[in-house]
């Protein structure tokens, strides 16, 4: 029998790669623009949020109730909210606890996060199968449900208007979530790396840190793009473990200028117009490596 030639294989390949995708065999070639008109719909409507809030937090009072959707105007242009919100309080010191506390807990989720992934992924060992159902019942179980008693362990351990505290509750809601999402990166890891080093005298520490991490780059960013937000954008625990002058975050601050019977608009938009900026340099930074963590197991 003849072998194959190269130049038969690449054109066998062509052909596959050329395989009509569902969408070609269902719309056909006109289904792409649909699917970009449905795609630049759906941004829009998610981008539409932040950018009325940026548009108005550099318009004056009377402009924003007059016409919130409007462009500001030379008339209507003001930066009085910046002003008052980096001159008249401490919004500096709520951003740096925000970032602090938050910049903490993404690494103890992803480190510890990655280590018990790999544990439960690599050895077997008793109870394997109860641990992995319980890391579960940890993401189906909202956190909240158990204020008082963290509350109690808080108080109890010294730890009421500390950064620490949210620190450690921010760990422990987001870690069920990181566990999963690393677990399922690790199942797709050849076994033939790990064996190799082994092979070599590497240590099993070494093998975690040195061959399994950096290839974890896609799950890390998406564990960090799905815990970030949740603890950026908390309120309920800063308000209850962490409500002193001292210690208080970016939305536990904003909550200053919301009064009973009148609320300063300019300084509450301008104070979440700098707050939206981490969130969105974590994405920019991020974006490609969170967008091959969400379709690394969609093409096998």
């Amino acid at each position: 029998m003849l072998a194959s030639s190269p130049l038969s294989t690449s054109s066998t390949s062509a052909t596959i790669m050329r395989k009509p995708t569902l969408i070609q065999r269902s719309f056909g070639q006109a289904g792409y623009l649909w699917v970009h008109a449905v795609l630049c719909l759906y941004a829009v409507i998610a981008l539409f949020p932040i950018a009325l809030i940026l548009i108005n937090s550099v318009k004056t009072r009377n402009a924003i109730f007059e016409g919130p959707m409007a462009l500001p105007t030379a008339e209507t242009l003001t930066f009085a909210g910046f002003q008052k919100v980096l001159a008249g309080t401490h919004f500096l010191l709520y951003f740096g606890n925000s970032l602090a506390v938050t910049v903490a807990a993404l690494f103890l989720i992803v480190l510890f996060g990655a280590m018990a992934a790999w544990a439960l992924t690599e050895y077997r060992f008793f109870g394997n199968r109860a641990l992995n159902f319980f890391i579960a019942i940890g993401i189906m179980i909202p956190i909240r449900l158990g204020t008082v008693s963290i509350l109690q362990l808080v108080v109890a351990l010294d730890l009421i208007n500390t950064r620490t505290a949210l620190v450690l509750v921010y760990t422990a809601q987001g870690l069920p979530l990181a566990v999963m999402i690393l677990s399922e990166f690790m199942r797709q890891i050849p076994g033939e790396l790990k064996d190799a080093a082994r092979c070599d005298g590497v240590g099993e520490l070494s093998i975690f840190f040195r061959v399994i991490l950096p290839l974890l780059r896609p799950a890390i960013a998406t564990v960090a793009v799905f815990t970030m937000i949740p603890a950026w954008n908390d309120l309920w625990f800063p308000l209850i473990l962490a409500p002193g002058e001292d210690t208080r975050t970016v939305t536990l601050g904003v909550q200053q200028f919301i009064g009973q019977y009148a609320t300063d608009w300019n300084s509450v938009l301008a104070a979440l117009s700098m707050a939206v900026i981490p969130v969105l340099l974590l994405y920019m930074a991020f974006s490609r490596q969170l967008i091959r963590g969400l379709t690394s197991g969609a093409v096998k």
